[in-house]
């Protein structure tokens, strides 16, 4: 679950500009700041002859205009969504008839978002060429993408794997500002934990998500989420061993202190999905409306 709204002037962010991360890497930022998107989505062109674009963004005209600029006439091979929140894949339909390259990623998704998050409803017109299973591969000149499954964040989230550079993007599984908010009933927190412990196995050398900067330290900043989640498990079960039967809200206001208001009703939803969790082990119950310890 996120933090504060950047602490800096938007106006000053590089948006609609491709920065060369690596030979092969380059990222343009999306012109979508907010408390959940931190500083914007981050799009991703990799190649250094044809290319691969990952997760498109919003269908902004200003966005797609910079992203036409970065791929500067080069072959597109594939528009590649990690999954698809309405600022990371609505972006691939105009991008395919500008380009004439095939959507190809994650599944489609369509639930109704019973969450607080506005801008991350599901993109229901979403529509891929191609659906790649955990570890299909996509591959162009001097570059490798493999597919490598993380549901928890959305039940369809993709990672991949950049082969030649042991990198991972990294979507919204992993941020560089801030934990993933897992809001069910499509977000689940024992399906997060298991992919968060799959990428721990992994050895890549560094992520590139969707929100934030690169990350080169990544099995830390794994290990460091996972007991992120595990400390706020043991908050929540202290919460109800000394209250009680209680409601989401009650823990969300003494878990979530300093913490920017706006982002409490997200905070909510991650705190259910720990409920949820807690519930399917066994350790906790709902009746009425209120959480209690079994």
């Amino acid at each position: 679950m996120g933090g504060m709204a950047p602490p800096f002037d938007l106006a000053d962010l590089p948006t609609g500009v491709a920065m060369s991360l690596s030979s092969l890497v380059a990222r343009v930022l999306a012109p979508n700041p907010s408390p959940f998107t931190f500083t914007g989505t981050q799009t991703y062109v990799v190649g250094a002859g044809d290319v691969a674009v990952i997760d498109p963004g919003p269908e902004e005209a200003e966005h797609l205009a910079a992203l036409m600029a970065a791929i500067a006439g080069r072959p597109v091979v594939a528009i590649v969504c990690t999954h698809t929140h309405r600022d990371h894949s609505p972006a691939a339909r105009p991008l395919s008839a500008m380009t004439g390259a095939p959507v190809i990623g994650c599944a489609p998704l369509t639930l109704d978002d019973d969450g607080p998050r506005a801008d991350a409803a599901f993109d229901a017109a979403y529509r891929p060429d191609r659906v790649l299973a955990d570890g299909e591969r996509l591959m162009g000149e001097g570059w490798t993408l493999e597919a490598v499954a993380t549901p928890g964040h959305t039940s369809n989230h993709l990672c991949f794997a950049l082969v030649e550079e042991q990198a991972l993007f990294t979507g919204d599984h992993v941020m560089g500002w801030s934990t993933s908010v897992i809001s069910p009933p499509d977000g689940d927190m024992a399906d997060y934990m298991r992919s968060m412990q799959r990428l721990l196995e992994r050895e890549d050398m560094v992520y590139y998500p969707a929100h934030g900067e690169p990350i080169d330290t990544p099995q830390r900043l794994v290990r460091g989420m996972m007991g992120h989640r595990k400390q706020r498990e043991g908050q929540i079960l202290r919460f109800l061993e000394r209250n009680g039967d209680s409601i989401i809200p009650d823990m969300v206001a003494e878990m979530y202190k300093g913490v920017d208001p706006r982002l409490h009703p997200a905070a909510g939803r991650s705190v259910l999905a720990h409920l949820i969790d807690l519930d399917q082990r066994g350790i906790v119950r709902a009746a009425d409306g209120l959480w209690q310890m079994r």
